[in-house]
């Protein structure tokens, strides 16, 4: 009877070696290993990119809150020193030491205005006392500052930007007898009387609704 026979081949101590010869990567082989390394690749890519992406979310987030602390910081403090000195606009009409509105017309008007104490340490300037008001204007919330209470003809207050992204700035002011009112003053009051407190409503442009109250001295 014949059978097959394979080649035998002898090793180095004279034995003979019957293994099968080696094989490489077939074509398909490399083709499955490359699809694998690109999947692998993209998913790679997507988990990275959506971190960076929070990562950015998060410090848009970051800076937000930071910028509104420090608005209401500054409104705080303002508010605090608050003090009970009418001014003269700049055609010689008194004009009471707070001021609440709802609508502005001119460039140089506020929805809050009011005399505040000066400010120590900051310069013979800043000790005298101080015009300041807070405008809406598009999108965002201005400090106007005037360079003396008493305003003389044509004079022009200083614009600094507070705060932005703003879709809604509203404000109450708290009487004596606990009413919040829209305006300020209201019902006759003397142009010297300040409120008891200030109600701060803001929306922001991502839809946050925020409200904040600072009693007066």
């Amino acid at each position: 009877m014949l059978c097959a026979s394979y080649p035998a081949t002898l090793s180095n101590n004279g034995a003979t070696d019957m293994s099968l010869p080696s094989r490489g990567f077939t074509l398909i082989e490399l083709l499955v290993a490359l699809i694998i390394l690109v999947l692998l690749s993209l998913a790679g890519y997507r988990g990275l990119d959506a971190v960076i992406q929070t990562r950015e979310r998060l410090e848009q987030e970051t800076r937000k809150w930071q910028h509104l602390a420090l608005f209401f910081s500054q409104l705080e403090q303002d508010v605090a020193q608050a003090i009970h000195r009418p001014i003269l606009d700049q055609g010689g009409i008194t004009q009471p030491a707070w001021s609440g509105r709802t609508v502005v017309v001119a460039d140089d008007e506020a929805q809050l205005a009011f005399t505040r104490a000066g400010i120590p340490n900051q310069g013979v300037a800043m000790l005298a006392p101080q015009r300041l008001g807070y405008r809406f204007e598009q999108d965002s919330i201005i400090l106007l500052r005037w360079p003396f209470p008493d305003q003389a003809p044509r004079t022009v207050p200083q614009r600094y930007p507070l705060l932005e992204g703003v879709r809604e700035f509203s404000l109450r002011h708290l009487d004596a007898n606990g009413n919040w009112l829209d305006q300020w003053p209201a019902g006759g009051a003397q142009p010297d009387v300040l409120p008891a407190a200030l109600e701060v409503n803001l929306t922001l442009s991502s839809g946050e609704k925020i409200s904040r109250i600072f009693a007066l001295q």
